[in-house]
Order: structure tokens, then sequence, then C-alpha cells
């Protein structure tokens, strides 16, 4: 009977997830292709396992404390993981312990399962200290809603419950198997079981069989919670980071792809004489289907740490860019407007009157500098730039909208061939009363 309704919770959990990530991926097959090749597999992979899997952009010295934290949340995670997936074919095969044959290498994973998840408890309570009672300014910033706070309070109890359930679950287990039988180390629950010996055997595998079905329980459903939390990094982290831009920091599309993109508007068959893809409906991004589908995964990978926008230059001098809450508005827009664009068709375009520039504001987006901070911070590799110079391209080639200093410039140079207002016969006049030797004028 236990199996029976561990493999019916299973699928319905395994089947909503799966629907969650086709529906994700309908998204995204709406938006454009990347600029540019996956290549460098190599330098990716070392690049991964530094950054996503060494946790090495989290611990920098200046966010030590909590960098640690979120590593050792990461690590242990990733230590119980193999312990969740013995779990679940204890649960199919009806078997205890199936990876027991493993000997030693069985006693050092559930060593390091017990260490860190007790090791993780403490990094809740840290965390929800943190949130609570030292609250950083990045946490309480004008676009970090209540519901965001929820977020991760909900994220950070099913957490430490998650831990617990483990760990009540091996001490369940240490209780109900005779010593001779036990296998795997398990040094917390261990120095623990002494203690509950003797309770009878009824309460031994209550302890056992709650701290089991909790524990898998609480899995499952934090699967599925996660692609509709800011908490999706977890997933969406590694492939992220695998997949960001490897050329030089700063390095944006050039203008040769908006001249082959002027080439196919004014000639059809431009783009099968240059092999390239069907001209675009507009220059730039207006909306989220503009974008490429990496700077979708990027607003789904966003942790909202605010790491970004600590360190932006514009916004720690006062003005309205936050390249945290860029992203948030991409993932907004993106989730309001993509059960529609998943359902349209060529014949049938979906378009609901609506904009990221509704979310996003021209303001914004000229107060950015371009220096890269954010990118050079964010945790998860996220590229900030590209997002805000598309909007930009958009304001400026379909919409004929910029600052005022950047039109008077754009008019120089389209009537004088330069950006100031002289036209280019005029523009040594400045050295007219300029004396030059003899020798250098013969030059």
């Amino acid at each position: 009977m236990k199996q029976i309704i561990f493999l019916i919770f299973l699928l319905a959990a395994f089947g909503f997830f799966g629907y969650t990530i086709h529906r994700l991926y309908s998204f995204l097959s709406k938006t454009k292709p990347l600029d540019g090749k996956v290549d460098n597999i190599g330098a990716r992979i070392a690049h991964t396992l530094r950054v996503a899997f060494g946790q090495s952009k989290i611990l920098r010295k200046w966010q030590i404390v909590a960098g640690a934290m979120h590593a050792t949340i990461f690590w242990g995670f990733l230590v119980i993981t193999v312990g969740t997936g013995e779990m679940i074919l204890d649960g199919v095969l009806g078997t205890e312990r199936v990876l027991g044959f493993l000997g030693p290498v069985y006693d050092v994973i559930t060593i390091s399962g017990e260490v860190f998840a007790a090791l993780i408890v403490l990094a809740v309570f840290g965390f929800l200290a943190r949130r609570y009672i030292k609250k950083p300014k990045r946490f309480i910033a004008p676009e970090m809603k209540p519901s965001s706070n929820m977020d991760a309070t909900i994220v950070l109890i099913m957490t430490f419950l998650l831990m617990v359930s483990l760990l009540e679950m091996n001490l369940g287990y240490l209780l109900v198997t005779p010593a001779d039988e036990v296998v795997g180390m398990y040094p917390i629950t261990g120095a623990l079981a002494g203690s509950f010996s003797g309770l009878g055997e009824g309460a031994q595998h209550l302890i056992f069989e709650s701290g089991w079905w909790i524990h898998i329980v609480l899995v499952l459903l934090f699967l599925n919670l996660l692609p509709y939390s800011k908490h999706f990094h977890v997933m969406a982290s590694i492939p992220n980071v695998f997949l960001m831009n490897m050329g030089p920091k700063g390095k944006l599309s050039n203008m040769q792809s908006v001249t082959n993109e002027i080439k196919m508007m004014m000639d059809p068959n431009a783009a099968a004489e240059m092999g390239e893809l069907p001209p675009p409906s507009r220059f730039g991004i207006k909306d989220v289907e503009d974008a490429s589908w990496k700077t979708v995964l990027d607003s789904y990978t966003c942790t909202e740490c605010g790491r970004c926008t600590a360190s932006c230059p514009a916004n720690i001098t006062g003005k309205k860019l936050s390249p945290r809450k860029l992203f948030k508005d991409v993932r907004h827009r993106m989730t309001e407007k993509g059960p529609g664009l998943a359902k349209a068709t060529t014949e049938k375009p979906y378009d609901d009157g609506k904009s990221l520039f509704d979310y996003i504001t021209p303001e914004e987006l000229w107060a950015c500098t371009s220096c890269g901070a954010c990118v050079q911070e964010c945790p998860v590799e996220i590229q900030h730039i590209p997002l805000i110079v598309d909007m930009r391209r958009y304001l400026v080639m379909e919409e004929s909208k910029a600052p005022e200093a950047l039109l008077s410039m754009f008019n120089n140079i389209e009537n004088n061939g330069c950006p100031w207002p002289m036209p280019a016969s005029s523009r040594f006049d400045w050295a007219n009363h300029i004396e030059m030797p003899a020798n250098l004028v013969s030059r």
C-alpha cells in the first residue's frame, strides 16, 4: 500500500512539474534566438564549475558571511539530493537504503548528509535573522514587494522542515533497525538515538515513517513550487551560467546585424542571399517576445538578491535605475503575456495592448552608464546591459525618442557628418588664429 500511494503521488508531482517546464518552454520558444553560437564548451564547463558549483561570486570578501551561508545551503542540497534519489528508489522498489551496497562511499554520503542538514538548519536561522532583524538596504528597496519577502520566508521554512524531517527519518531508521543491520554512518542522529531507545516499537516506527513521508512530500512540493518562485534559480542558475556570453565583457551586438536587418527590410530577397533569418518585426526590444530566450531565462534565474543594484553607480547616486527591477519586470511581463504568446500563430499573433515599457520607464534605461558593475556582481551571470541597450535601440530607431542631448547629436551627425552643430568645412576654424611655424605648415 505504501508503494502504491507513493507511486501515485510521485507520478502526480512529476506530471505537474513536466507541465510547468513545458509551459515555460512554450514561452521561451516565442522569443528570439541567441545572437551567436554556444561554443567554447570546455571554457563554459570550467566557468560553471567555478561560479555555479564553486559559488565563487557568492564568496566575495565584502559579503563573506551571507555568501558562506548561501554556499552551505547550495552544497548541502547537492549532497542531500543523492539521498533524495535513494528515497525515491526505495519508495518505488519497496526497499530500504538501496544504495547501501556502496559501502565506504555510502558512509561518506550519509555522514555529509547529516552534517550539511545541521549546518543548513543554522543557516536558515541566520538568513531569517538577517531578513527580519538586520534588514540589509537592498532587501527593503522600493521594488521589493511584501510578496517577495514572503516568498523567501516560505522557502526558508520549507528548507528547515526538509532538514529536520531528514534527521527525524535517520533517527527513526536507527531506532527500528538492529545495530548489526544498519548501513551508513549517522554522527548526529546516532548521538541522539540513545535518548529515544526507551520508546515503544510503535512510537519508533512512527518517528521513522513520519520523517520519511514528510521529507519526500516536501521535496516533491518544493520541486513544483520553485518554478513559480524567485527561487527557481536553484534549478536555472547552472544552465544560465553555462550559457552566458563568454565573449569580451561589455561587448554588444554591433551595427552590422542592424545593417543586415535594414537590407532585409528593404529587399525581401536579401535574407536568402545573406543566409540570414527572416527580417525582424522591429528594431530593439519593445516587449518580451523581442528579447532572446536567454534574456528571458535570465529573468527566471534572478534571485532578487540585489547585488546588482547595490553596486550600480546610477542607483547609488539616486537615479531610478535598478538592474534587479528590470529583470523582475521582464519575468512579470512574460508571466502575464506568455500564455497568450504560447497560443499565438503567424496568422493570429497575440497583442494585449501592453509592452515592457508599461513596466520599465525610459528614465531607468537612459540612467545606465553601461559600466557592467551589475554583470560583474551577479552570482548567476545575468547579462543586464544587452536588455537595456536593446530597449534603448527600440526607443531611438522605432520611436525616435531619446534624451534631448542625444537627439541633437543624432541630428548633427545626420546633417553635418559630426556630433557638433557645424558643417564639416568649419571643423578646424578654431585653429585659424594659431600661428604655425613655417616648417610645420609646409609639412
